[in-house]
């Protein structure tokens, strides 16, 4: 048994120094570009105490890993991510993290249809990047982090609250920047086996085979399968998912490296309902879909469904072209095929299809002249481009000089198909569609949109004072291009928009003591508009009129942010900032149901102001003991009334939407190699859901807890371990944020006079409780 602890002591030991090895000769290249050229340093051998990458080093239990760069980021490693239940992604991970709001709506993470949000900016205004290129919708900005690995897979996770890296190719980056990375491939041969059960029928197996070092090329790999299902934790249906991963590295000489990874990602799943706050208060959660069909009933659970397949790859690269020269370059592809699906009635002859009247249509299934029919809204996309940029060091000076064009391609188009008496359709997908009588599909909108960006641009870095202050200055400029048409009669038929961004940045850091570091910034960001509406007319088929028209007055989101920061490492760690951002023209995404599918909607609100100050605290693991505490204080507030039906609303000075006041996480991990387990619980404040303030959702918080044990190498079995994970351990009850928010939830008088009619904003249900046990090991 001694000789075991000793061996432990040993290897635990070298970790920790080639860690701090690694983290040093880092330090230069991560203060010129920390989110974009960092990756997982950590490979998993047969040395290790853990088959899942597993090192208990990183303060907090893996929640505050050491960083340098001049400006606010958090982040987690394997040692946190390991012990969450491997049905998560990669948002939900962040929840922990300071100002970082995730209004899940599962409990298992699995779902897609969800928010994050960062002091107050949500997820439509957060660039998100995966080993170096821009993941997530290109148009509605949704991240979809199913998408992007398996947890298994996931090196690390770092996020940028307020200061996109000048680098990354991003266009909507106003709330910060969050980047993700795979682990590195092993250098022997071997691989991983994890097996997971629990509530609500959720099941999931994992496969990952690594292939070592490939003879003399130097090349190592591997290759991952995952299935996973579960039903809703709610209401009726489910979710089913089928994940690949596969990725290779080449090494060789000084500082080149190759990097290639292929993923593919298939989920279908049953969507949730989002109550307004009154359906709230009178069901609670038992507000679902219908499990059973009725005639004319669109909450039936099986017209309400998504499904997405994705295939995303990249290549990026570091090749050292001299001494002093070095070029990174990722060459990127990424596929979308994803159906969103709703229910509605039409009425056979009084139906549109844009401006025209369609009828009649002579359905078969119809009662009085009524047919339900279930709406299909199809979508095509891809996008394809390169990131590139040179880094020249001489001396103490670091120049960069990078160009970013990204090419992508959306086509969307609605139809309808009939439902049977009993619920059923021909088909879900758009192949049996209802014709109008002159025999054309019958469609609320048919928008076809191709986008195209340019951007260029140079950073300099200077260090004095022995390398102890970093001056950086850089400037982006981003250019972007959109031309959309509409094929539905009366529908505007081409809208057009140019942008051209300048993005100016400095910032500048100064190490007082090898653990001590302040910093300073100032940032200029941007986000185009949101959706396929902001340019496409939605017409009402039942009226022959606009539910929506293409925007006029949607300019680009455009913000300046400050931030003052402090960093200590050692025993105890200990990072706090204050930031400042001013907006103009502040978009706020919103969604409802047009025609009864979920669609996205972006609202001009104008200026804003927000400031605040977040701190996180971490303790180095001692006596295998990690704790975390991390905190937001938010001042959130609009900068002038809000334009509406030829009036204002008076609401200058309220509080912005989604911007909760106080936030934070209180954590505690223990890990002795054997034993292990953490435990995590997250406040968040009371949030207003309009811009009239007059309608919020309260405060809430909730509570997670990993218990799990790891067992001696067995024959083939190395390491094997359970791992027992319990989400929301009280199973709180609560909204936990806006699926859509409004201008004013009650009838209000204009500044000047008008009567101004409310509408009462849509609510994600916050996750109940749920429990995962796994198995894994390594071979």
């Amino acid at each position: 048994m001694m000789r075991h602890s000793r061996a432990r002591l040993f290897l635990r030991t070298a970790t920790c120094v080639v860690l701090a090895h690694s983290i040093q000769l880092a330090r230069a290249e991560d203060i010129v570009s920390p989110l974009q050229d960092r990756e997982e340093r950590i490979t998993v051998t047969r040395g290790t105490a853990s088959a899942n990458g597993v090192t208990n080093t990183t303060p907090g239990g893996g929640l505050m890993p050491r960083q340098t760069a001049a400006k606010t980021i958090s982040g987690i490693t394997r040692d946190f991510i390991a012990k969450q239940s491997p049905t998560t992604n990669a948002l939900t991970l962040l929840k922990a993290m300071p100002g970082v709001i995730v209004s899940s709506v599962d409990p298992l993470g699995t779902s897609d249809r969800m928010n994050v949000s960062i002091r107050g900016l949500n997820q439509t205004e957060i660039g998100t990047t995966f080993e170096g290129m821009p993941v997530g919708d290109r148009l509605y900005y949704s991240p979809f982090t199913s998408e992007w690995a398996d947890t298994e897979n996931l090196g690390f996770v770092d996020v940028a609250q307020g200061s996109p890296d000048i680098s990354a190719p991003v266009y909507n980056s106003v709330g910060g920047q969050i980047n993700a990375g795979l682990r590195n491939p092993s250098d022997h041969f071997g691989g991983l086996i994890d097996a997971a059960g629990g509530s609500k029928a959720t099941n999931r197996a994992f496969l990952r085979v690594d292939t070592g070092r490939l003879g003399a090329s130097g090349i190592k790999g591997y290759v991952s399968f995952s299935h996973s299902g579960n039903d809703n934790w709610r209401g009726t249906g489910g979710q089913t998912r089928d994940h690949v991963d596969t990725r290779f590295v080449k090494e060789w000489g000084d500082g080149n490296r190759i990097a290639p990874f292929l993923a593919w990602n298939l989920v279908r799943a049953d969507l949730f309902t989002n109550p307004t706050l009154a359906q709230w208060n009178a069901s609670g959660d038992s507000y679902n879909y219908a499990g059973n069909y009725t005639f004319g009933n669109t909450m039936y659970q099986k017209f309400h469904f998504y499904r997405r397949q994705t295939v995303m790859m990249a290549v990026p690269s570091n090749v050292a072209l001299t001494a002093a020269l070095k070029l990174s370059v990722t060459p990127y592809f990424m596929y979308n095929h994803g159906i969103i699906n709703g229910g509605s009635v039409l009425n056979d002859d009084n139906v549109f299809y844009g401006n025209r009247p369609a009828g009649p249509l002579n359905l078969p299934y119809s009662v009085n002249g009524q047919t339900t029919v279930e709406n299909v809204d199809p979508y095509t996309q891809f996008s394809a481009g390169q990131n590139a940029y040179l880094t020249w060091t001489r001396g103490h000076n670091t120049l960069q000089f990078g160009y970013w064009y990204d090419y992508f391609d959306h086509n969307e188009a609605t139809s309808f198909a009939v439902a049977d008496f009993a619920g059923n359709v021909a088909n879900s997908y758009g192949h049996a569609p209802v014709l109008t009588a002159d025999g054309d599909v019958l469609r609320s909108f048919d928008g076809h949109i191709i986008q195209q960006i340019n951007a260029l641009f140079i950073s300099d870095t200077l260090r004095f004072l022995d390398n102890r202050l970093t001056v950086n200055a850089g400037f982006k400029d981003v250019m972007v291009s959109r031309s959309a048409t509409s094929l539905i009669p009366g529908s505007r038929y081409a809208v057009t928009a140019n942008d051209a961004v300048p993005l100016p940045q400095v910032s500048a850091s100064y190490r007082i003591t090898p653990n001590d570091q302040i910093y300073l910034n100032g940032t200029t960001a941007f986000r185009e508009p949101a959706s396929i509406n902001s340019y496409v007319d939605i017409f009402n088929v039942a009226t022959g009129k606009m539910s929506s028209t293409h925007s006029t007055n949607l300019r680009p989101e455009y913000s300046i942010s400050e931030e003052f920061g402090y960093r200590h490492y050692g025993l105890v760690n200990v990072s706090a900032a204050f930031f400042n951002y001013n907006f103009t023209n502040r978009q706020v995404s919103t969604s409802a149901l047009v025609n009864g599918t979920p669609e996205t909607f972006s609202l001009n609100a104008g200026g804003q102001k927000s400031r605040g100050v977040q701190a996180e605290v971490g303790l180095r693991p001692w006596h295998h003991v990690s704790p975390y505490l991390s905190g937001q204080y938010l001042h959130a507030t609009i900068d002038n009334n809000f334009a509406r039906s030829g009036d204002l609303l008076p609401t200058k000075g309220k509080t912005a939407v989604l911007s909760p006041e106080f936030s934070g996480t209180i954590g505690l991990s223990y890990d002795d190699g054997a034993a292990f387990g953490n435990f995590a619980m997250t406040y968040v404040g009371s949030q207003y859901t309009t811009f009239m303030n007059d309608q919020h959702i309260p405060g809430y918080g909730t509570a997670n807890v990993t218990l799990g044990y790891r067992f001696h190498t067995l024959g083939p079995a190395r390491h094997p371990q359970v791992q027992v994970n319990l989400i929301n351990i009280g199973n709180e009850k609560y909204l936990s944020g806006a699926y859509g928010v409004t201008p004013n939830a009650r009838t209000i008088r204009g500044v000047y006079g008008t009567s101004l009619a409310g509408s009462s904003p849509a609510y994600y249900v916050g996750a109940g409780f749920a429990a995962v046990i796994s198995l894994s090991t390594g071979f």
